[in-house]
């Protein structure tokens, strides 16, 4: 199946190829400059913290429906193993854990995705094999510091969950954005808030995880591209809106963000605390830290982002 005119319009319009070199593989991450970073710690003013990761656990929100994505399996190495002779003296434990780098709180790397023959920056899809990616990996994203800012379209739309398969229009972005009393500004971070996380934190995984769900629908790439955005996150577990809005495009907007734009995405952010916290105080921008673990030649990597107010 060919892609459709309209769609192959739009990634032209938000194509970022070359903006910043031939040889590129950050992607709009490099908007985060100093002034971003400063504009971000400019929004610190008690410096409350609060953890956007869900937990990394058996229990996770992975119910086999993604072939091979499980959730984290963590087991014991040793237990008050003795150090030296003397075993009354120094005893060590250790563990380890295998998991899926997408399995819970993540996010993507530029190369997690390819179309037609073609990875962000127009590398070939083939420099990702049985190694790993040599184009556009995880490592290459570096530190993640600067604003972040939270757009509350559940709260907006005045419901405390979006309908399952609502689709997010450019114009619930810019309403979010307007109740936040605030303009995102090139370098930011956008959150987006359906709700849908609800769902996990009430035990029904099985909504969450299998069924369908709100995002953002593939029309918002050009707002995220006139914003200029470094990176956006959703409260859901495939970041767009499921199902698609249009038939035989699957995850449209994974390769608008990814190959296209060069825009990393995160997946499975809990907002519900900071939406909570952005609605008591106001305040809807804050520094944002949500730096990747710099595994080499990976597709994404877990993390544990840290909104301090």
């Amino acid at each position: 199946m060919s892609l459709p005119g309209d769609f192959l319009a739009l990634a032209a319009r938000v194509n970022n190829w070359g903006r910043w070199g031939e040889e590129d593989e950050a992607g709009t991450l490099n908007l985060v400059d100093a002034h971003a970073v400063r504009r971000g710690v400019s929004c610190v003013r008690d410096g409350r913290r609060l953890s956007l990761a869900i937990p990394l656990s058996e229990d996770g929100p992975q119910l086999g429906n993604i072939p091979g994505r499980t959730n984290p399996e963590r087991r014991m190495l040793w237990v008050g193993q003795p150090m030296g002779r003397d075993p009354d003296t120094i005893h060590f434990s250790d563990d380890t854990v295998s998991m899926p780098l997408q399995a819970a709180t993540h996010w993507d790397a530029l190369a997690h995705v390819s179309s037609r023959g073609k990875l962000y920056n127009g590398f070939p899809a083939a420099s990702t094999d049985e190694s790993g990616a040599a184009r556009c990996g995880i490592h290459r994203m570096g530190s993640l510091v600067t604003r972040g800012v939270l757009l509350d379209v559940a709260r907006t739309r005045g419901v405390e969950r979006l309908d399952p398969g609502y689709a997010i229009t450019p114009a619930d972005l810019s309403a979010a954005e307007e109740a936040a009393k605030i303009r995102l500004e090139g370098g930011d971070v956008a959150l987006i808030r359906t709700g849908h996380l609800r769902l996990l934190h009430a035990g029904d995984k099985p909504a969450y995880s299998m069924g369908d769900a709100p995002g953002p629908g593939m029309a918002c790439a050009e707002w995220f591209h006139e914003r200029d955005l470094a990176a956006v996150a959703t409260d859901t577990i495939a970041f767009e809106v499921w199902p698609g809005e249009t038939k035989g495009l699957v995850l449209p907007l994974h390769v608008l963000d990814l190959v296209e734009m060069g825009m990393t995405q995160g997946q499975n952010f809990d907002l519900e605390a900071l939406a909570a916290d952005c609605a008591d105080d106001g305040r809807y921008a804050f520094l944002l830290e949500a730096s990747p673990l710099p595994f080499v030649r990976a597709l994404g990597s877990p993390v544990n982002p840290v909104a301090v107010k």
